[in-house]
C-alpha cells in the first residue's frame, strides 16, 4: 500500500468516525430540546428562537418571560464556554463532556417539583450549550451540534457552489446535524407524549451510552475533532 493511499484511508476512516459522532449527538440534541420544549415550553437549544421570542415578550411588555429567555440565553453561553474548559484538561474529551451532559441532564430528571422547574429548564440549557464542545470541527470543516441554521446555511452555499463548478463535495456533510437533530426531535416528541417528564431521563441515559461508546474512540483522533487552544502572544514572545 502507498503511503497516498494510506492517507486516504485514514482520513476516510476519520471523517466516517466524525460524521457518525456528529449525527449521534445531533440526535441527543433533537431528543433534549423536543423533550424541553414539551415539558417548559420555551427552547433548550435553539437560542435562535428564544432570542426572538424573547424580543417578542419584551415587545409585548412581557418582561418576566423576556428575562427568563435572556437567562437562558446567558446560561447556554456558560455551558458552551463550561464545555470548552473540560474538554481542554480532559484526556478523553468526548467522553467527559457527554459524560458530564449526561450527569448535568440526570440531576435535572430529578427536578419534578414546581418549586425547582426553572432549575430543570436552566439545566437542561446548560447541558446542551457544554455538549457543543463535545465536537468542533471534522477535517477543518466546522459543525454545530444543537443548531442547524447554520448546517443548512453551509449545505445551500455548498450548493451553490457545486452550481457554478466547483465540484468538491465536502459541503455535502453539513446535512448530517440536520438528519441527527430531526430523528431526535421526532423521537423526543414521542416518548414525552407517552413518558412525561420521565423522558428525560431516558435522553440523559442515552447521553451516558453516548460518553460510553466515546471511549473506544482514540485519543488521538478525539483531539483532531476539536479546535487547538492557540498561544498566547506573551508566550511566543518569552519562546522567541
Amino acid at each position: 500500500m502507498t503511503r497516498a493511499r494510506r492517507r486516504r484511508l485514514i482520513r476516510t476512516r476519520r471523517t466516517l468516525m466524525g460524521v457518525a459522532l456528529v449525527g449521534s449527538i445531533a440526535f441527543l440534541a433533537g431528543m433534549t430540546d423536543a423533550t424541553g420544549l414539551l415539558l417548559t415550553g420555551d427552547f433548550v437549544s435553539f437560542m435562535t428562537g428564544n432570542t426572538t421570542r424573547a424580543a417578542l415578550a419584551l415587545s409585548e411588555g412581557n418582561l418576566y418571560h423576556a428575562a427568563v429567555l435572556i437567562s437562558a440565553i446567558m446560561v447556554f453561553v456558560l455551558g458552551n464556554a463550561a464545555g470548552i474548559v473540560v474538554a481542554h484538561i480532559s484526556q478523553r474529551r468526548i467522553f467527559v463532556v457527554l459524560g458530564c451532559v449526561g450527569l448535568v441532564l440526570a440531576l435535572a430528571s430529578v427536578m419534578t417539583v414546581q418549586d425547582m422547574l426553572f432549575a430543570r429548564f436552566y439545566l437542561i440549557v446548560f447541558s446542551m450549550g457544554m455538549v457543543n464542545a463535545a465536537v468542533e470541527h471534522i477535517e477543518g470543516l466546522p459543525i454545530g451540534l444543537t443548531y442547524v441554521t447554520g448546517a443548512l446555511s453551509r449545505f445551500g452555499r455548498g450548493i451553490g457552489r457545486w452550481i457554478i463548478g466547483d465540484r468538491r463535495i465536502e459541503w455535502t456533510i453539513q446535512i448530517v446535524p440536520w438528519g441527527g437533530m430531526l430523528l431526535g426531535a421526532i423521537v423526543g416528541a414521542v416518548l414525552t407524549r407517552l413518558t412525561g417528564a420521565y423522558a428525560l431521563w431516558l435522553v440523559s441515559l442515552f447521553a451516558m451510552a453516548l460518553a460510553l461508546a466515546a471511549m473506544f474512540i482514540p485519543r488521538p483522533l478525539q483531539r483532531r475533532f476539536n479546535q487547538k487552544i492557540a498561544p498566547h502572544r506573551s508566550s511566543l514572545s518569552r519562546a522567541k
